[in-house]
C-alpha cells in the first residue's frame, strides 16, 4: 500500500487544526446557554469581587484559645477548597492572627459560602437504634423501671450496653423537625450518642466513632450505578480510606452484615456517615466491603455531591468559622494597569511581525499567522476554562501570554533556519523543508520540554497569582507545540510546492543565491556528481548561470573583433627558429 505523500499529510494536518478550532468555539458557543460569555473571566486584580472576614470558633466547648497553626491550617484548606485547582485567583490570609480573610473574584454563591464556613468534620459510626425524628410525649415516654441498663461493658460499636437511661431519656426528648434544637457542639467521640439526620427525617442513636474522616484518602462523586451497571440518575460520593482504615472498616462491615443477616430489620445493621455534627446517611450494609471504598448514597443533587466530595478531599477544618463581614471590593489594579499591559503585548507583537517581515520575507508572514492562531487558540482555551474550572485570568496571567509571543516565535525561528541550513548544503527547497523538520522537531520538543517543566515546577511550588502565570505559561507552551505541527510544518510544506517558493523568489526568503548555496556540497562530507549538481539546481540559479554564460560570450566575441589579426604559425619548412627571430 502506497504512503500517503507530504502533501497529503499536510492537507491532512490543517484540517486537524482548523477541527480543533472548530471544536473549542462550539464548546464556548454551547457555554453561552449556560449563562458564559464570550469573554476570560478576570481576577480580583482586574475585576474586584467579594471579601468575607470569617471569625473562628472551636469545634468543643473547652475554652482554649485558637493557634496559628490553626489558623494556617484552615488557610490552606479553604484555598483549596475555594480554588482546588490554583487558577480560580481566590486569596485566602490571616489577619492579625485571629480572622481568616478570603477574597473571591466575582459575586459569591450560596455554595461557596458554605463550602468556605463549612468545617467539614466526617465520621463513621455504628447505629444503635433509629426512629422517627419527633420527641416522645411525655405520657409516651418509656418509665424509671422500663430505661435501659447496661448490664456489661460494651464490646463493639453496636453493642446496647451503650446506652444508658439517660442517653434514652435526650434520645426521647431530642426533636429533629426543629433545626435551633439540634446541639452538634458536645459529641464524645469515645462514646454513644443522639443525633439527627441532616434533612430532619429520623433521628438516631449511635456508638462510638469507629473510623474519622481524617482516614480518607481521597473522594470523587459520580452518578450512583444499578446492579447491572447502569447509571440510576442519583448522585453520590466515593471514599477511598487509607489502609489502616481500609482493614477497620471491612471489619465493621462484617459485624454489620450478620447482623443483617441475623434480622434485615435489625437498626443495627445500618452504619451512620455523620458531617459536622448530622447523618448524612445511614445505609444497610449489604456486603462486606474488603476493598475500603465505599459509597456516601442520599438525597444528592450534582453539586450537593461535588461539594460534598471537595470537602472530604481537602480534608476538614480544625475549627468553625462565622461570617463576620461581607462586603464588595474594587479591582485592585483597575483597567489602567490591564490597558497598559495590552498595549505591551501590541508592542511586542509589532516588533516581533516586523522582524520575522524584515528576517524571512514572505515566508516571515507563516510566523505572524502561526502567532494570530496560537493566539486565538489560547484564549478560547482560556475563556472555556473559566466556565469549565473558574479559570480567572489575572494580570500576570497576562503576563504569562506576552511572554509566550516570544516563545512561539522560538519555534518557528529554530524550523526556518534549519531550513536554511539545508538549502546552503546544496539540498531543493521542498527537500531542505522535509529533512529540517526531521531535525528541528526534536529541537522544538526539547525546548518546550523544558519550558513546560518550568510551568509545572513554579505551578506546585507558588500560590496565588504566580500560579496563574504558571498555568498560563504552560498553557501556551502545549498551544505552541500544537500550533507548530499542526499548523506551521504543514503550511511550510505545501508553500515549498508552489513553483515562486519551490524556485526560491528573490522575496520567498528561501533564495539560494542570497543564502549562499553550495550546490555541490552534500553534507556530511559527501559530494555531488556534476550531474546532481546541475539537477538540484532551482530555476532561478539555472537561469542566473545562463545569463552569465551568456555575458561572458558576447565579451568574448567583441574582443575577438575589435583585436588585430593573429600572425600566421610558422611551417615545419621555416628555418628560423623562435630564438633567431627574437634576436633579429
Amino acid at each position: 500500500m502506497a504512503q500517503p505523500s507530504h502533501v497529503t499529510k499536510a492537507r491532512g494536518a490543517l484540517a486537524s487544526m482548523a477541527l480543533v478550532l472548530l471544536l473549542l468555539a462550539g464548546g464556548i458557543f454551547g457555554t453561552t446557554f449556560a449563562g458564559g460569555t464570550w469573554l476570560p473571566k478576570l481576577a480580583l486584580d482586574l475585576s474586584g469581587g467579594t471579601q468575607l472576614i470569617l471569625s473562628p470558633e472551636t469545634n468543643d466547648s473547652s475554652s482554649e484559645a485558637i493557634t496559628a497553626e490553626q489558623l494556617d491550617q484552615a488557610v490552606e484548606i479553604i484555598r483549596q477548597r475555594v480554588d482546588g485547582a490554583g487558577v480560580a485567583e481566590a486569596e485566602v490570609t490571616t489577619q492579625s492572627g485571629q480572622n481568616v480573610v478570603v477574597s473571591v473574584p466575582g459575586s459569591l454563591s450560596s455554595e461557596t459560602r458554605d463550602l468556605i464556613q463549612t468545617s467539614a468534620q466526617m465520621s463513621f459510626r455504628a447505629v444503635i437504634n433509629a426512629g422517627t425524628p419527633q420527641a416522645v410525649a411525655a405520657d409516651a415516654a418509656a418509665t424509671e423501671d422500663a430505661l435501659p441498663s447496661p448490664t456489661a461493658e460494651p464490646t463493639d460499636g453496636s453493642d446496647y450496653n451503650w446506652v444508658t437511661g439517660d442517653l434514652w431519656r435526650q434520645y426521647e426528648q431530642l426533636d429533629c423537625t426543629v433545626p435551633a434544637n439540634v446541639d452538634t457542639s458536645n459529641q464524645d467521640p469515645n462514646a454513644a450518642i443522639v443525633a439527627c439526620a441532616s434533612d430532619g427525617s429520623e433521628k438516631y442513636i449511635l456508638g462510638p466513632i469507629e473510623i474519622e474522616g481524617t482516614d480518607i484518602d481521597t473522594a470523587s462523586y459520580s452518578q450512583v450505578a444499578s446492579s447491572t451497571g447502569f447509571a440510576t440518575g442519583q448522585w453520590g460520593v466515593n471514599i477511598v480510606f487509607n489502609e489502616a482504615a481500609t482493614q477497620t472498616f471491612k471489619d465493621v462491615t462484617t459485624r454489620l452484615n450478620a447482623i443483617r443477616g441475623a434480622n434485615a430489620s435489625d437498626p443495627r445493621a445500618r452504619f451512620a456517615i455523620m458531617l459536622d455534627g448530622q447523618v448524612l446517611s445511614s445505609p444497610v450494609t449489604q456486603a462486606v466491603i474488603t476493598n475500603g471504598q465505599p459509597q456516601i448514597t442520599g438525597n444528592f443533587t450534582e453539586q450537593d455531591a461535588a461539594n460534598l466530595a471537595e470537602q472530604l478531599k481537602y480534608g476538614a477544618l480544625p475549627i468553625s468559622f462565622t461570617i463576620q463581614s461581607e462586603q464588595q471590593i474594587s479591582a485592585t489594579l483597575g483597567s489602567d494597569q490591564l490597558k497598559m499591559g495590552l498595549i505591551a503585548g501590541l508592542i511586542g507583537l509589532l516588533l516581533v511581525f516586523v522582524y520575522s517581515l524584515f528576517q524571512y520575507r514572505l515566508v516571515g508572514l507563516v510566523n505572524i499567522t502561526s502567532i494570530i492562531v496560537a493566539g486565538l487558540l489560547s484564549y478560547g482555551v482560556i475563556v472555556l476554562l473559566g466556565h469549565l474550572m473558574n479559570y480567572r485570568l489575572s494580570l500576570a496571567g497576562v503576563a504569562g501570554l506576552i511572554v509566550s509571543i516570544g516563545l512561539m516565535a522560538d519555534s518557528f525561528i529554530v524550523y526556518f533556519e534549519r531550513i536554511r541550513d539545508e538549502i546552503r548544503a546544496g539540498r531543493t527547497i521542498p527537500a531542505a523543508i522535509d529533512h529540517g523538520w526531521l531535525r528541528a522537531k526534536r529541537t522544538i520538543l526539547a525546548s518546550k520540554a523544558v519550558n513546560l517543566l518550568a510551568a509545572v515546577v513554579l505551578y506546585f511550588a507558588s500560590v496565588g497569582n504566580v500560579r496563574g502565570f504558571a498555568f498560563t505559561l504552560g498553557l501556551t507552551a502545549l498551544s505552541d507545540l500544537i500550533i507548530t505541527f499542526l499548523f506551521i510544518h504543514p503550511l511550510m510544506v505545501l508553500l515549498g510546492r508552489k513553483d515562486y517558493f519551490r524556485n526560491g523568489g528573490r522575496f520567498s526568503g528561501m533564495d539560494p543565491v542570497a543564502l549562499g548555496s553550495t550546490p555541490l556540497y552534500r553534507g556530511a562530507g559527501r559530494v555531488r556528481t556534476p550531474e546532481e549538481a546541475e539537477g538540484a539546481l532551482s530555476l532561478a540559479e539555472r537561469k542566473r548561470r545562463e545569463r552569465l554564460a551568456a555575458e561572458a560570450a558576447e565579451a568574448a566575441e567583441a574582443e575577438g573583433v575589435q583585436g588585430s589579426t593573429p600572425a600566421e604559425p610558422l611551417t615545419s619548412g621555416d628555418s628560423t627558429t623562435t630564438e633567431e627571430a627574437r634576436r633579429g
